[in-house]
């Protein structure tokens, strides 16, 4: 049982898995913001471009 304990205490593969999964949500949340400003951009030009063609004589 001392043994299972002692090889359990040094076993750091869980933290490896929770490292990573920490840089997938920040790199998630990076992706919403950015993509969050993007679609911002974009409606305003497609609005932009369907008032040029409305009023192009």
């Amino acid at each position: 049982m001392k043994t299972f304990l002692k090889k359990l205490a040094n076993d750091e593969s869980g933290a490896t898995a929770i490292e990573y999964g920490l840089i997938a949500a920040v790199v998630g949340v990076g992706l919403i913001t950015v993509l969050g400003g993007l679609k911002t951009n974009l409606s305003t030009t497609f609005q932009n471009v369907g008032n040029a063609l409305t009023t192009a004589p």
